[in-house]
């Protein structure tokens, strides 16, 4: 019997980091094949930090809910009047919605749905029927076009999104670099391709669109009668929300949502309300309205502006796929106790908007003890990866593979650290312990600003600088007033750790591996290092060519910096911070198991694989690691031939 398989579409894959998605049904035979798979994967990365994955949406059959009391079946063409009670007659999507309550399933059917503004305030449960794949659309067609006979084609359009810049937005600087028109929150498609704005019609090829919003004229250079045009007309799919709606009040509890794509929507996919301080706030006084959200193999993309909007505590986000974004991928606002895991974050700010700080996933306003575990963060040249921002505490971030974030061709400014793109960013906050992750050609891998008590240890850094930093910054006189008020005062910006990491750089990096740095009119306020403990790293250059090696401050000179080029000397000028360091130069053939398929174990025949000291054991343990693992420096243990 000859059994057809169906055909995966592979877009990453080699020893260290992968992930499928799938595009055909699965038959029984091909899952167990897919499980065996997993399981061989597995074994190989458990002596690795980042785990290779699977990352993102993992297609499967889902089962129904066996605990939901009622079940409401959905289609894309089902009609309200139908109970959708039952398989054969299902509802619309927009008519379960509003008939669901706390404990009840509606189960989607595949196609595509055009719909948003959906509302939300019961647990409920949203899910895909066995294998099928829903996607919800913010966007619609239409056939009135007319031809204007010079390569423009226009319709008129009533579902329109204009917006403009935040008032903290600086124009004077930013104004010549993006302009005003990239700030409204429409969208066009043709054939799928997303279209980028142009200020008039004069500017409009096929590859981009122009809105006259005063005669509600959209304009395009493909002929729609050839292709697939599709246009915004919805700002979202999902709001859950913390007062009445459908004649219920608000259970508090989250929802859980799996198995969909969300796609298409102007501003943003999802929101989540709740409580969002405008200053210093107990842990206590925010995070409550909506507890216990769960999402996971779920898409998310193309959203004009972020993707979602989450609030509240115990919120897990688990092998989702968040992408082609402008502002922000996830925005987590003023929760604890959140789980980010095996996700996939990538091409943030596809409209390259400049001066607004993006960032893949942005975990804003007082959060504690937010968990990002072994997550992709990659593809983002324009964009921040995962950013803790502002009054954060106790994060955690392991075990995550971060790669091409912002630019690391441009030479590094000695007078500043930001604006920056950091693969991990920690800024005015308390507390993080940052480990176990892989850190490749990124602007910063790391970024330590204006916090305090960070803990560094077994990261591997190639091609990306690390960097703490600490200015004087204070919530008076500050363009977001209150912010920096959340995190450490400046005299507490201080009590780091940076142990066991192992940072290289190539032939082509210019830029310093270390970067410890505070302005020169803070050197007399703060005339001690902001590093706790700093020793047991690993330095690796390959390159003749002499380029600085750590950048650190303070240091007693007028600028309150050195450039270290030389170790040794760095090592004389600062033992307690390098006395059990290693610095080796061109010996990357014997660094690294296999970079080019990015597999950087450690080679047993590098001399400084076991340069290591031993860890704290509440790092150890969320690691993974016990005290018999031989020590080692980076995020991968020594290779075991």
């Amino acid at each position: 019997m000859r059994i057809n398989y169906p055909k995966p579409t592979i877009i990453s894959i080699h020893s260290n980091i992968w992930y499928i998605e799938y595009t055909k049904t699965l038959n029984c035979l091909y899952r167990v094949c897919l499980i065996l798979l997993c399981i061989f994967f597995v074994f190989l990365s458990l002596t690795a930090q980042p785990s290779g994955g699977p990352y993102g949406p993992i297609r499967q059959t889902y089962e129904l809910p066996k605990e939901a009391e009622q079940i409401y079946y959905v289609s894309p063409d089902g009609k309200a009047e139908n109970s959708g009670e039952t398989l054969t007659r299902p509802t619309a999507l927009e008519a379960a919605i509003k008939r669901v309550k706390t404990g009840d399933a509606i189960i989607l059917r595949g196609g595509e749905y055009r719909t948003g503004n959906l509302l939300l305030n019961q647990r409920i449960t949203m899910q895909p029927y066995a294998d099928e794949q829903p996607v919800l659309k913010g966007t619609l067609t239409t056939a009135e076009w007319k031809d204007q006979g010079n390569g423009l084609w226009t319709t008129k359009w009533s579902y329109l999104f204009p917006s403009k810049p935040l008032d903290w937005w600086q124009r004077d600087r930013e104004g010549k670099k993006t302009p005003l028109y990239r700030f409204n929150n429409d969208m066009v498609f043709v054939d799928g391709e997303f279209l980028q704005s142009v200020g008039w019609e004069g500017e409009v090829d096929e590859k981009s669109y122009y809105i006259d919003y005063e005669a509600g004229m959209v304009y395009i250079g493909s002929d729609p009668a050839k292709h697939l045009v599709e246009i915004t007309a919805y700002d979202i799919a999902v709001k859950r929300i913390t007062g009445e709606c459908h004649g219920r009040l608000s259970d508090r509890k989250g929802p859980i949502i799996r198995g969909i794509t969300f796609t298409q929507y102007a501003y943003r996919a999802i929101e989540f309300e709740g409580t969002e301080p405008e200053g210093l706030s107990a842990e206590t006084e925010h995070g409550k309205d909506i507890v216990g959200t769960t999402i996971e193999h779920c898409t998310i993309t193309y959203c004009s502006r972020v993707a979602a909007y989450l609030r509240g505590d115990s919120l897990t986000l688990r092998h989702c796929k968040v992408s082609d974004t402008s502002t922000e991928g996830i925005y987590l606002i003023a929760s604890s106790d959140v789980l980010f895991e095996k996700n996939i974050f990538t091409r943030n700010n596809i409209e390259n908007i400049t001066g607004y700080y993006p960032a893949a996933v942005k975990i804003f306003n007082q959060c504690y003890r937010v968990t990002c575990r072994d997550n992709f963060v990659t593809d983002l040249p324009n964009s921040n990866g995962i950013w803790y921002d502002v009054g954060n505490v106790d994060g955690i971030f392991i075990n995550n593979w971060v790669e091409n974030v912002g630019n690391v061709s441009s030479e590094m400014p000695k007078d500043r650290l930001w604006p920056s793109d950091n693969g991990f960013f920690f800024e005015i906050s308390k507390g993080v312990i940052c480990a176990g992750n892989v850190f490749i050609n990124c602007d910063h891998g790391l970024m330590i600003l204006n916090s305090s008590n960070a803990q560094i240890y077994q990261n591997t850094f190639i091609n990306s600088t690390a960097c703490f930093g600490r200015t004087g910054r204070v919530a008076e006189g500050d363009r977001f007033g209150w912010h920096a008020g959340t995190g450490p005062a400046v005299e507490k910006r201080e009590g780091h750790v940076f142990v066991n990491n192992l940072l290289t750089g190539n032939e082509k990096f210019f830029r310093p591996l270390f970067n410890v740095w505070q302005p020169a009119e803070l050197c007399k306020r703060l005339n001690e290092s902001q590093l706790k403990q700093c020793d047991y790293n690993v330095y690796v250059r390959d390159s003749k060519t002499a380029v600085s090696l750590i950048l650190w401050s303070p240091a007693k000179n007028n600028d309150c910096q050195l450039l270290f080029k030389s170790f040794e000397d760095f090592k004389k000028a600062y033992p307690e911070f390098s006395n059990n360091s290693l610095y080796f130069m061109n010996c990357s053939n014997r660094l690294f198991r296999n970079p080019a398929l990015k597999n950087y174990e450690l080679m047993r025949e590098f001399p400084g694989s076991a340069a290591g000291t031993q860890i704290p054991v509440e790092i150890a343990k969320l690691l993974g690691l016990d005290e018999k693992d031989a020590r080692f420096i980076g995020a991968y243990p020594i290779w075991q031939r």
